[in-house]
């Protein structure tokens, strides 16, 4: 068996790593982590989103890695930056962040064939106190998601936690993104639900490879993506937050491969 397509698959297609690869995993993932900590600092009112992507090519470029995204199905930046109302996949341009905007950061790299993707959000200024809501409840979904990964339970289970400890703080679950299966592939089963019913879905193993980032919105769940067939904003225009890791289920829970290694995937960490 070579080393691209080591490990089985489960009936739904979903692929069992083995033990070996979850080096791999935690290598692309810390560099893709240390980069969204590099660029903290440049996140700031009158900044650019299209000078944030540069500088994260730049580093991707420096470490010896590669983009994941630039070339894929055409796109051309080395991250999406979400600004404000755009729930994901903004595309960096000349727009001037403004006091209070948020933002979220989404980077993948492929290092040695593995692919490291994650996201998380920051702020230009001021942070509002909606703002800051918005922002806990989303971090907070995505680890309440990742608490619920271990072998036996199901996507379901992952699904149904984030979307009740997100209603119960009266915002919404988008629906039409989901996280996805990785490895040494881009996107791969499963397709990770963020919303969902206990005990549906597909069985967790350990060796499962996945991205949970769920997409959080102040005001209802609808999206729609504008002409440029990549920007996916609310509808009603509300506030929209995600974050994003990428882990591994092991026998007793979840590795997490995109764990910030300042401390920074939280925008308050200051």
């Amino acid at each position: 068996m070579n080393e691209t397509h080591r490990g089985r698959l489960t009936r739904e297609g979903i692929r069992i790593h083995e033990a070996a690869d979850f080096a791999g995993m935690h290598r692309a993932g810390a560099l893709a982590a240390q980069i969204l900590d590099e660029i903290a600092e440049h996140v700031f009112v009158g900044q650019t989103t299209a000078a944030i992507d540069k500088l994260i090519e730049d580093r991707v470029n420096a470490s010896g890695a590669k983009s994941a995204t630039i070339g894929y199905k055409g796109y051309q930046h080395a991250s999406c930056i979400s600004v404000n109302h755009v729930v994901c996949h903004g595309i960096p341009g000349d727009k001037v962040l403004k006091d209070g905007d948020i933002l979220n950061v989404d980077v993948t790299v492929i290092v040695d064939g593995w692919f490291g993707d994650t996201s998380r959000m920051y702020v230009a200024g001021k942070l509002s106190r909606k703002s800051e809501r918005l922002i806990q409840v989303t971090h907070d979904a995505l680890m309440k998601g990742i608490e619920a990964v271990r072998p036996g339970n199901t996507f379901g289970d992952i699904g149904h936690a984030i979307q009740s400890y997100v209603e119960a703080h009266r915002m919404s679950v988008v629906r039409d993104f989901c996280g996805h299966g990785l490895g040494r592939v881009f996107h791969s089963p499963p397709n990770v639900l963020h919303y969902g019913r206990a005990g549906s879905g597909p069985t967790l193993e350990e060796g499962m490879f996945f991205t949970i980032e769920p997409m959080v919105n102040l005001g209802r769940p609808e999206t729609k993506v504008l002409a440029d067939d990549w920007t996916a904003v609310t509808r009603d225009k509300s506030l929209s937050a995600q974050f994003e890791h990428s882990i591994g289920v092991t026998a007793s829970g979840a590795e997490i491969f995109t764990l910030s290694p300042a401390g920074k995937f939280h925008p308050t960490w200051e």
